[in-house]
């Protein structure tokens, strides 16, 4: 059997093209993982400074964050492994999010952090679940005030038992359960602006609302 020199000459050309083909686009991956390692630290530390700044500001002030990059495999994201560390009480020990916060924590963490995020992205939708847990007063109010900041441009949707954080609100929505026969179904339903007064008093004075409580929801709506 003859051996076909033009064939072999052919593939030792392809392999060598295709040999600097990767080569080039190892070299492509390299500046592109370290430009994204540089701006990703070049960010670290005024993205902490702001969510910690926040943080404070909705009635956590002991808490706090930290960014730690670490070097890996090259991978679809980079070079980086990424990780957000926890600190709810100035221990000075940073722990990962997902183990050490609380549910009202990580949801009030998550507003600070998507409040800024939100600044660069495009969240069409954004949704909060016991965000006002352990708060009250002044932190309530300014949970309500990001709230209604994010809802400018966005919709935002709350559960909320303050009625400063429900107050913000563009529009309030009623819940209710009917059970028929052996069934039970939840409905939903807007409420009116005179409805959204009655129950901005309940969550403030109780069942029945006070005249104060009224004129209190009536103050806090802008009504």
């Amino acid at each position: 059997m003859e051996l076909d020199l033009t064939a072999v000459l052919s593939l030792d050309e392809e392999i060598n093209q295709l040999t600097k083909q990767v080569k080039a686009d190892e070299k492509q991956v390299v500046e592109l993982a370290t430009s994204l390692t540089q701006k990703r630290n070049k960010e670290t530390a005024p993205f902490t400074k702001n969510v910690n700044q926040l943080l404070h500001q909705v009635g956590m002030p002991n808490a706090k964050i930290k960014v730690t990059i670490d070097e890996v495999a090259y991978n679809s994201y980079g070079k980086d492994k990424i990780d957000f560390l926890f600190d709810a009480n100035n221990t000075q020990k940073f722990e990962p999010i997902k183990k050490v916060a609380s549910g009202g924590e990580l949801s009030r963490l998550m507003l600070c952090i998507k409040s800024l995020v939100a600044k660069s992205i495009d969240l069409p939708t954004m949704i909060f679940d016991e965000i006002d847990t352990g708060i009250s007063g002044e932190p309530a109010k300014q949970v309500g005030l990001l709230l209604q900041g994010l809802g400018q441009a966005r919709q935002v949707l709350c559960i909320t038992h303050q009625p400063q954080i429900a107050a913000k609100g563009h529009a309030h929505l009623f819940v209710y359960k009917e059970q028929k026969g052996a069934n039970t179904n939840t409905f939903l339903r807007a409420l009116t602006a005179s409805e959204r007064v009655q129950h901005i008093a309940l969550m403030i004075g109780g069942d029945p609302p006070s005249k104060s409580a009224l004129e209190n929801a009536k103050e806090l709506l802008g009504a």
